[in-house]
């Protein structure tokens, strides 16, 4: 539609170039879709391991087990409280990376006394031994 400005009645005779804009428009989505990325390849240098790693087998896990009456039991065999600082202090020692080391799987009796699960832990814990777990014998 054409809008004249002025006294003077007659059309205006300038060119409407709307239906350009837009078919070019059109075309430069078009060739903006169909153009290829540009792509550039980047060398990347990885570090290749020099030396891999024997494959260690996972310890055995340590069967700790704490009566009612608070005697601890190391592997089925019975073991003193005192005894137990120094060899969980031998066990932490014998690995020299602590994700190597063995789990300690404690079982408790229901009728045991939390202290001596306390001063356990804290022995565990003081030696330098981090897998520790708790086993549900099922005797309830």
């Amino acid at each position: 539609m054409a809008f004249s400005s002025g006294n003077s009645g007659g059309p205006m005779v300038d060119m409407n170039v709307t239906p350009l804009v837009d078919v070019m428009l059109v075309l430069l989505i078009i060739f903006m879709v169909t153009m290829p990325p540009m792509t550039y390849p980047i060398n990347v240098d990885l570090p290749q391991p020099s030396v891999i790693p024997p494959k260690v087998s996972p310890a055995a896990p340590i069967d700790l087990k704490i009566d009612a009456n608070g005697a601890i039991t190391w592997n089925g065999s019975s073991m003193p409280p005192n005894a137990l600082v120094g060899a969980m202090k031998v066990e932490a020692e014998r690995y020299t990376n602590p994700i190597d080391q063995p789990v300690i799987q404690i079982d408790t009796d229901k009728d045991a006394k939390y202290d001596t699960l306390a001063i356990v832990l804290a022995d565990a814990k003081n030696a330098g031994l981090i897998k520790i777990g708790f086993v549900d014998s099922g005797q309830r």
